[in-house]
Formats: C-alpha cells, sequence, structure tokens
C-alpha cells in the first residue's frame, strides 16, 4: 500500500515538474540562437549590390563598430 501511495505520489510530481517546465517563458528574441551564429559563412552573400547598398552597408558597418567601442569603453569604466 505505501509503495502505491508513493508511486502515485511519484508520478504526480514529474507531471507538475514536466507541466511547469514547458509552460516557462521562452527567451527573449536576443538570446535565441542565430543560425549567422553557429555557421557564419551561409549568411555571408556572394552575389553583387545594388546601387548605392556597398556605402550603405560600409557606412552602417563602422557605425556599428564605434558603437561597440563605445559600449566597451564604458564597461570598463
Amino acid at each position: 500500500m505505501l509503495i502505491k501511495t508513493s508511486s502515485r505520489c511519484g508520478m504526480a510530481l514529474f507531471f507538475a515538474a514536466l507541466v511547469s517546465g514547458c509552460s516557462s517563458v521562452a527567451p527573449a528574441s536576443s538570446e535565441r540562437p542565430n543560425a549567422c551564429t553557429w555557421n557564419r559563412s551561409s549568411c555571408m552573400y556572394e552575389g553583387k549590390y545594388e546601387p548605392g547598398e556597398e556605402a550603405y552597408a560600409e557606412q552602417e558597418a563602422k557605425r556599428l563598430n564605434r558603437a561597440a567601442v563605445s559600449k566597451l569603453r564604458r564597461s570598463a569604466k
């Protein structure tokens, strides 16, 4: 009798843990894995740029690099 009761309680606890794990909040989008993180070459575009696109991409890369350097300097203080 004791074994049946403890077995039922164990199963109830297992299902409660399973349900509570499934209902947890999903991670924020910044925490989700990105395909480019794992295989960077799959995200590289090998075709030609459209008119003005190359200059825009270079300016945006410079802006992002400056922002990253600024963030690093602030965190180092």
